[in-house]
């Protein structure tokens, strides 16, 4: 029966790499030296959806729009021009292939901007507080490196009411313009904490409370109808290919897998997120 249980405290020292013999390691400075942090990303947003949405938002500073000067006449760029003006963010009109020199996506959709980077949020905080009264709801993202697999499942995340999507710092996507064109704006809505080891911060999320449940293919149990879904719930998603890392799996309170009745082994992974999500989202309404 699931319900609430005591959590075990992390080892003292648990995850901490063993040591040598004093002196044993003469590495080169620049080795000793830590490698540079990486951001969530975010300053250069892409497309028609995306550049509105940070606009509206209002959440960070944004230093300028750049517009191609042959857009045909759209409700949506008249919107972004009146936004830019609202917050006295500079437009200016460039040449197509200029403003494509400058893209980094595939198809810019003649807009692009320059904004402040996103902010990283506090995991604690996350754990702690949902959306609209209900208790957090947070994704979890296992090393997707897929752009478009990212810009999708933020998509989803937002419009599904996740409160918080947990990211990990190193050898997965950030939000690159490509992911931010992907989400649509979804970027500038939810609060996505770097961590810097996805197993650690899911025995965080453990000890304050938070039920931590993986999509899996191999799952002991059926999505749908998760019983813990009205409650404090991370939900993990593997990697593409790979699926849950051996130590991220270790640490979820519970497997859960999507009936496959087809000749194909799986989903893709922003489908089955997509599916996750909305199970959850069903349960709470």
């Amino acid at each position: 029966m699931l319900g609430d249980r005591p959590r075990r405290p992390l080892k003292p020292g648990a995850g901490r790499p063993p040591g040598g013999r004093a002196g044993s390691s003469r590495q080169p400075p620049d080795a000793r030296r830590p490698a540079p942090e990486r951001g969530l990303g975010g300053e250069q947003v892409e497309g028609r959806q995306a550049v509105r949405e940070l606009l509206l938002a209002g959440r960070r500073r944004v230093k300028e729009v750049v517009l191609a000067d042959d857009l045909d006449p759209a409700p949506i760029i008249e919107e972004i021009e009146e936004l830019a003006a609202e917050s006295r963010t500079r437009v200016r009109r460039v040449p197509r292939a200029t403003l494509e020199g400058q893209a980094r996506s595939e198809a810019p959709q003649g807009v692009l901007a320059k904004a402040a980077p996103l902010r990283d949020a506090d995991l604690d905080t996350l754990c702690r507080r949902g959306r609209d009264g209900q208790p957090p709801f947070l994704l979890a993202l296992d090393g997707i490196t897929d752009p478009q697999n990212l810009g999708a499942l933020l998509r989803t995340a937002e419009c599904a009411g996740v409160s918080g999507v947990l990211l990990p710092r190193h050898r997965a996507a950030h939000v690159t313009p490509t992911v931010a064109k992907a989400a649509a704006g979804a970027i500038e809505h939810l609060d996505i904490a770097l961590v810097s080891g996805m197993p650690a911060a899911l025995a965080r999320a453990k000890e304050l409370g938070v039920w931590v449940v993986g999509l899996d293919e191999a799952g002991e149990a059926p999505l749908f109808g998760l019983a813990v879904a009205d409650q404090p719930l991370a939900l993990v998603l593997g990697a593409e290919g790979s699926g849950l890392g051996r130590l991220t799996r270790a640490r979820c309170d519970l497997l859960v897998a999507i009936p496959i009745r087809g000749r194909l082994a799986s989903l893709n992974v922003a489908s089955a997120g997509a599916l996750a999500c909305y199970e959850v989202t069903r349960r709470r309404a």
